[in-house]
């Protein structure tokens, strides 16, 4: 003891580590440093590595005795000291130093000085600097991040004080970061318990910033004084943060974004969820942005019963985010991608039609029908966001599963029945062919049989005869995106006689052999639905309009000498549903039809310049000029048409003649027999499930009267007077008949060659079980009509004619193929 209180009490006596520390304080503090026994000390030091732990560790208790005291100009000198050795000492005994110093930073930390608490951020980010050589096994960082985030939220009376202490947290943590993101050894800073609080804590201050006009979009433009604010300061740790992230990590950094946007309900005003995504998705590495989406969707899933508004804040940060993902990857779940926007859309449509989002919640949240329509248009506008993103063959692929979920009634797609049923439906189909409007939009396809198989075209087509006006237009605007492919829609985006289509400047380029094959495969279908669509009553002038850009786009973009053939035997055919009006249509729609089929035949008329035709619609169309200007597009399609009381009294000279237009046409190679041949449109299933009268009604009836006229009755009529006008008239029905018959084969064929085999096998069971029960009761009848044969051998009939023995039933030979 005497001996341990005589090395105590003299200088001389203490260990040389001690003396070379004691000698950098000075008398005052207030003179700093002393330069020249800070370099002895660490010339020692780096001489004698093995002292470094004790070094620090007489530091560390020179440290805690000044801070104790309030002798806070000797804790700067300390701290000052123990910097230099950091930066000076890189030997593998400088863990143990290590140890000292982190409890010295720690200890200033705790301190309730602001001045000491930054002191100690600075050591530590220098700390952080450093590139250790031997990695450490047991240290922590825990209190380091816990500290750190608390002053980030530093709540501080004097502002200029509170800006101080927020910015040396942001340090503090980027300093973290930095020393344990790429050591595996060192501890996991992308734990939930660690994540959970710097992200919110870099949060927090990018949503206290102050909103300035001149504020700059890049950090790398902002001034001086802007990099030194909290707020610019954290959006670089953030992105630091991120741009370290591998992948699996994203989602332990993604997820506290999105709960601190749920507790600070951040997603309404979507302003700032907006941008904290957008910077995420430009730090990230760019093949993980599909994990950024997957994340956010799951987290609408999540919330599908929050407001509309909350939810439409996350389908609008969704939407920013797949644009910037664009660059990188969407990943391979696409289809799940729009199945849970889909998914959000049909909730939505429940949400708004029964008015609450849980029975048993109703008096708690009460829905807002139009913030239900603001979060529907959001998902519609996402799903288009998503798919431009896309490449070609994965937005075929969308398409087809978007026009799968559409409600249509058909032979093989039940729709919920009752008003309610009818309501969703109604939406339902809405809002789905507006998102798959918003996907086909831009779409660039060359090849038509790609862009539009028959799966997806027979559905889009069925939605086409719907009643409702609102669902074909939109059918109508989605076929027209997919045939313009030269930009052509909106030169026809108003319907006019234009004298000259050169002023057009139409971009024309030859069909190709693709295009043809889709024309010889779908135009029937085509034609149909455009005949049965233009006379709905209900349709109006955008209706008129996007028919009319269907017809001059396929005639553009699709047409070969058959396709106009048929493309002008359909308008006439329109024409002369106005000119009948067995529908009853009002005047209206009667003078849009004629308008629309004299606005079309003048633009064919042009883009075939065979003189002759163009000469007949001139001809016509000064006629209507004259006499009916109301069958004129310029009369008709106008805010305030003016129109007549009544289409009775019409010169035969205001309507465009088949027999004149096959005349001249034929004269320059068309094909004259069919143009001079009524466009009839065919019969299919959808007009048997139509709820209102259809072409299908009207051809049923026709085939009833051709049945009625069987060769028996024809027998008993009265011979016809055979003049040359019935000789004309039987080689034109021959022709007609014809037609129709080579029409049927080739849908034969072509169902056997689309259909499904099941489909097939059904049908042809189907008929085989009907001949089969034909042939068994036929067989029956003769069997029953059969008497047994008499004693003699023959039989006696009713006028006593003798009659050979009849052959029993057992014994009668038949053909193979009559044989069950």
């Amino acid at each position: 003891m005497t001996l341990y209180g005589v090395c105590g009490c003299c200088g001389a006596l203490r260990p040389r580590y001690k003396r070379l520390v004691d000698n950098i304080f000075p008398e005052d503090s207030e003179d700093g440093l002393v330069k020249t026994n800070m370099e002895k000390l660490t010339f020692y030091a780096l001489s004698a590595p093995e002292k470094l732990d004790r070094i620090g560790a007489y530091l560390s208790e020179r440290l805690i005795r000044d801070v104790g005291r309030h002798r806070y100009g000797y804790v700067c000198i300390a701290m000052e000291a123990l910097d230099q050795l950091l930066m000076a000492c890189h030997c593998q005994s400088i863990n143990l130093f290590v140890e000292s110093f982190l409890k010295m930073v720690a200890k200033l930390l705790e301190s309730e000085k602001p001045n000491l608490q930054i002191l100690g951020t600075n050591s530590f980010v220098k700390f952080a600097n450093i590139e250790e050589d031997t990695p450490s096994y047991h240290r922590s960082y825990d209190f380091f991040v816990s500290r750190f985030s608390e002053m980030c939220h530093s709540s501080h009376d004097e502002l200029e004080i509170r800006t101080k202490i927020r910015m040396s947290g942001i340090k503090g943590l980027q300093g973290v970061v930095r020393k344990t993101v790429n050591d595996e050894l060192q501890a996991n800073i992308w734990d939930p318990q660690h994540m959970d609080k710097i992200v919110p804590s870099l949060l927090f201050n990018l949503q206290h910033a102050e909103e300035a006009e001149s504020r700059s979009p890049s950090p790398l433009q902002a001034t001086e004084k802007e990099k030194e604010s909290p707020t610019e300061l954290a959006e670089r740790c953030l992105r630091e943060l991120l741009g370290r992230a591998a992948y699996g990590n994203i989602k332990n950094a993604i997820k506290p974004v999105l709960i601190h946007l749920d507790n600070h309900s951040l997603w309404e005003p979507k302003t700032f969820a907006i941008r904290c995504f957008k910077i995420i998705m430009y730090s990230i590495q760019p093949q993980h942005s599909h994990l950024v989406i997957q994340q956010l969707l799951g987290h609408l899933d999540a919330n599908s019963k929050s407001a509309a508004t909350v939810r439409a804040g996350i389908v609008e940060v969704l939407s920013e985010a797949a644009v910037i993902a664009a660059s990188g990857s969407v990943g391979p779940t696409v289809l799940e991608v729009f199945n849970t926007l889909l998914r959000q859309l049909r909730l939505s449509i429940d949400y708004e039609l029964t008015g609450s989002y849980d029975c048993a919640i109703v008096s708690t949240k009460i829905i807002k029908e139009h913030e239900e329509r603001m979060f529907q248009e959001a998902v519609i506008k996402t799903t288009g966001s998503f798919a431009s993103t896309l490449p070609t063959y994965q937005r075929s692929e969308v398409m087809l599963f978007i026009m799968s979920k559409v409600p249509l009634p058909s032979l093989h797609h039940a729709i919920d029945a009752g008003k309610a049923g009818e309501n969703r439906n109604r939406l339902t189909q809405i809002m789905l062919l507006k998102s798959l409007l918003q996907v086909s939009t831009g779409f660039q396809c060359s090849n038509m049989l790609t862009a539009l198989p028959s799966s997806f075209l027979d559905r889009l087509l069925s939605a086409a005869l719907m009643e409702d006006a609102d669902l074909r237009l939109f059918v109508l605007e989605i076929l027209i995106s997919f045939i313009d492919r030269h930009g052509n829609r909106p030169k026809f985006s108003t319907i006019s006689t234009i004298n000259d289509i050169s002023v057009l400047k139409l971009k024309v380029d030859k069909c190709s052999r693709q295009d043809t094959v889709f024309m010889k495969k779908h135009s029937q279908q085509l034609y149909r639905h455009i005949y049965l669509t233009s006379k709905e009553e209900s349709n109006v002038q955008p209706h008129y309009e996007a028919l009319y850009s269907m017809l001059a786009l396929i005639s553009i973009e699709l047409a070969n000498e058959e396709v106009v053939v048929d493309l002008i035997r359909l308008v006439l055919a329109v024409q002369e549903i106005a000119q009948i009006n067995e529908d009853n249509l009002p005047v209206y729609n009667r003078c849009a039809l004629y308008a629309l089929g004299a606005a079309y035949l003048n633009l064919i008329s042009q883009l075939t310049t065979v003189p002759a035709f163009c000469q007949h619609i001139h001809e016509v169309l000064e006629t209507r000029q004259k006499e009916a200007p109301y069958l004129l597009p310029e009369d008709v399609f106008v805010e305030k048409p003016r129109l007549t009381k009544s289409l009775d009294h019409l010169v035969p000279e205001v309507f465009f003649r088949q027999s004149k237009i096959s005349e001249v046409l034929g004269g320059s190679g068309y094909n004259s027999d069919r143009l001079s041949t009524p466009y009839i449109p065919q019969l299919t299933d959808e007009d048997r499930l139509s709820k209102r009268k259809s072409i299908g009604e009207t051809i049923s009836l026709q085939v009833e009267v051709e049945s009625r006229n069987s060769p028996e009755k024809e027998e008993r009529a009265p011979a016809e007077e055979i003049t040359y006008e019935t000789l004309k008239k039987a080689i034109v029905d021959s022709v007609a008949v014809e037609e129709q018959e080579r029409e049927r084969r080739r849908l034969v064929v072509e169902k056997f060659q689309k259909a499904p085999f099941e489909e097939i096998a059904a049908h042809c069971g189907a008929r085989v079980s009907l001949c089969f029960w034909h042939l068994t009761h036929r067989l029956c009848s003769a069997v029953e009509m059969t008497p047994p044969p008499s004693p003699s051998g023959t039989i006696t009939a009713a006028y006593g004619q003798p009659q050979n023995h009849s052959v029993p039933v057992y014994e009668m030979k038949f053909p193979d193929l009559c044989v069950y």
